[in-house]
């Protein structure tokens, strides 16, 4: 009997329903067990999200400070499972606060050591930069990182902001103003994800992942859009002085902390409308003297593998 433990932290619940359907053949096979445990915090961000709370949340976020976790002593942390499936959400182009503190817990090493992990990403539309601090907080738990789905909106950029702000202040979703696409990952997607079940199966089965994400990638586990690269690697750099500057005002509910923090959202904003729009066409014009690196940019981060 093969034993698989899905891990998830999910806010909205759009990623427990992608697990769900992901883990659903290998759920209902005979010769596996499959459990389920949700990451906890003993003090919880609620959902919908009230702004002051979100942009709160930023500079523990980025920096990947870990909160206190909830429940783990739970019977299922004690066990030695073959696979882990790992759900989580991507903030501010990082692992979660909850995902990321329960990677960080000396606690859990054993569960993580020389375990076969599929990583399993819900987002908007940036989790390039995110999955590699997933990579390196997964090789500091001695993991064996064998498979990664990332689902996400594929709306247009400027639409998906507008939509998932909509979303995650409101808890709604809906198409806003009745114009708008649905926020999130499309139900489409989520209904489909089910077809991961079956490749996963077989590897767990015969113990074999070598060709895992291969067979992931041809079931279109992995959407890379070249442009959003180079934005995930700039954002990653200016989000870093940042993070580091707010951090260094106080703590939550700090008045200078607030002020810098508002500082910050009205960057955001400028970032999203003006900056990103500015780097799209640069992207254009140097696509062609740029189409190698690009190419090489798209196999690396559909992959596992780990840059030294």
């Amino acid at each position: 009997m093969k034993k698989v433990l899905v891990i998830y932290y999910s806010q909205s619940g759009q990623l427990l329903d992608i697990v769900k359907n992901i883990t659903k053949d290998i759920g209902n096979n005979e010769d596996v067990n499959l459990d389920f445990y949700e990451i906890k915090l003993k003090n919880a961000f609620n959902f919908p999200w009230k702004k002051k709370d979100f942009f709160d949340a930023f500079p523990e976020s980025f920096l990947q400070i870990p909160s206190e976790l909830d429940d783990v002593e739970n019977p299922l942390l004690k066990t030695k499972y073959d696979l882990i499936i790992l759900g989580y959400q991507v903030w501010y182009l990082t692992p979660s606060i909850p995902v990321n503190s329960f990677l960080k817990s000396d606690k859990f090493k054993t569960l993580f050591e020389n375990t076969p992990i599929i990583t399993v990403i819900g987002c908007r539309n940036m989790w390039l930069m995110a999955q590699e601090k997933m990579k390196k907080l997964l090789v500091q738990n001695k993991a064996n990182l064998v498979g990664n789905i990332a689902l996400v909106d594929r709306h247009i950029n400027h639409i998906s902001v507008i939509t998932i702000v909509q979303w995650m202040f409101t808890g709604v979703k809906k198409k806003y103003l009745g114009i708008f696409p649905k926020p999130g990952v499309s139900q489409k997607d989520i209904d489909e994800s089910v077809k991961f079940g079956a490749p996963i199966l077989k590897s767990l089965l015969s113990n074999d992942y070598s060709k895992l994400q291969d067979n992931l990638l041809e079931k279109k586990a992995v959407l890379i859009k070249p442009f959003l690269i180079n934005v995930d690697k700039r954002a990653n750099i200016i989000f870093s002085k940042w993070s580091n500057l707010i951090y260094k005002k106080g703590k939550a509910n700090d008045p200078k902390r607030s002020i810098w923090l508002k500082v910050f959202n009205y960057y955001l904003i400028f970032a999203i409308w003006f900056i990103a729009p500015i780097l799209f066409v640069v992207y254009l014009l140097t696509f062609p003297i740029m189409f190698a690196k690009i190419k090489r940019n798209k196999k690396y981060y559909s992959s596992i593998k780990l840059k030294d």
